[in-house]
């Protein structure tokens, strides 16, 4: 079977302030890490040696997946980083530049490699992908989800002739210039060889450095379409509309933990919730030890997650709260996604705790 590349070096700056404290791939849904969905993912196509290039907070990827037995899987780490002034920081070498080094470190990717940005969840189907890529005779392939004309501007779009070969890049393009509504899911397949084509020792990213030389070179180099999910955490309003759907049951094989007391409402352990004093229309996700006072109304969708406190008279809905929130009494939080230090509304406009311009109050339960 073909191995498993994840990219998880990146710095998520275009969902700060989601990523101030944690890496991207470890962006929680369902209070699951999305890169946690990735895995067992390919857990249940054998995809089983998976390596991850890690840089920005990647302490926090590695104790959490550890060397991968739980998924029945082994995951191995590359750290891209260097000494600056005494420190050790993180100096990401790009999506192509990681997989070279390791591959002059170890010779790892000697057989067929799928290859996934670590901050997207799919439901592709592995299996069909690797065998189009096989009989096709591709050094590489690059997965395409087909995308509304009006909607090209967000993505790099493939441009290919009717044989699948790939002919040339547009990055963003607006829909009057769009050659094609073909975007690229970031999901690769590469043979052995499109690794040695990468320059060794420098930073060489994948989409915008690896794929011309490729196409300039007259390499077998395909486009597949596929129709499958892809939940792609672009920006701060992708996470908010994402979760929208996942809490409305919108994704397959996405399960709402905990248990459902009511319809719509699921509650995990040791939750203090004065039920006959307060509204709560579902879907909505109480966690363990949460604590709802009476007077208070949760709208959902919303995930309520563990250890927060919501007082009385507060309202939440459509909201996310991350673990340890606390919501001040009588405020009103709607559409957004708050932690014990900052809050975000769908747009992205972010207020910090401790503003004193911001109508809002909220805080960390555990204080």
């Amino acid at each position: 079977m073909a191995k498993g590349m994840i990219l998880a070096a990146g710095q998520g700056t275009r969902v700060r302030p989601l990523t101030k404290d944690i890496p991207k791939p470890m962006i929680p849904i369902l209070g699951k890490p999305v890169m946690e969905y990735l895995i067992e993912h390919l857990a249940c196509y054998g995809v089983t040696e998976i390596m991850v290039n890690v840089a920005f907070n990647h302490h926090k990827i590695e104790q959490y997946f550890g060397d991968g037995h739980r998924w029945g899987v082994q995951i191995g780490y590359a750290y891209e980083g260097a000494l600056d002034q005494g420190e050790i920081v993180p100096r990401p070498l790009g999506s192509a530049g990681g997989m070279r080094r390791i591959q002059d470190f170890s010779g790892f990717f000697d057989d067929t490699t799928l290859v996934l940005c670590g901050d997207a969840i799919i439901d592709l189907d592995i299996g069909a992908a690797l065998h189009e890529h096989k009989t096709k005779g591709a050094l590489a392939s690059v997965v395409t989800l087909d995308v509304p004309l009006q909607e090209v501007q967000n993505y790099g779009i493939v441009v290919a002739n009717e044989m699948g070969q790939i002919e040339s890049f547009q990055e963003k393009p607006q829909p009057e210039q769009a050659k094609s509504t073909a975007a690229s899911t970031g999901i690769y397949i590469f043979e052995p060889e499109v690794i040695d084509l990468i320059p060794p020792r420098q930073v060489y990213d994948i989409g915008s450095q690896l794929f011309p030389q490729l196409v300039e070179q007259h390499r077998p180099f395909f486009a597949q379409k596929r129709f499958f999910n892809w939940i792609d955490i672009g920006r701060v309003s992708d996470y908010w509309t994402v979760l929208q759907r996942v809490l409305r049951g919108e994704v397959a094989q996405m399960n709402m933990p905990g248990r459902e007391l009511k319809p719509g409402i699921w509650v995990g352990l040791n939750t203090r919730v004065a039920w006959d004093e307060v509204t709560i229309e579902g879907p909505v996700y109480i966690g363990s030890s949460v604590r709802i006072e009476p007077g208070a109304r949760i709208i959902g969708p919303s995930w309520i997650g563990h250890g927060s406190h919501v007082r009385s008279g507060a309202t939440v809905e459509r909201s996310i709260l991350f673990e340890y929130t606390r919501i001040a009494a009588d405020m009103r939080f709607s559409e957004m996604i708050v932690s014990p230090t900052y809050c975000v509304d769908r747009t992205g406009h972010t207020l910090y705790r401790g503003d004193e311009t911001a109508q809002l109050r909220w805080g960390d339960a555990r204080a």
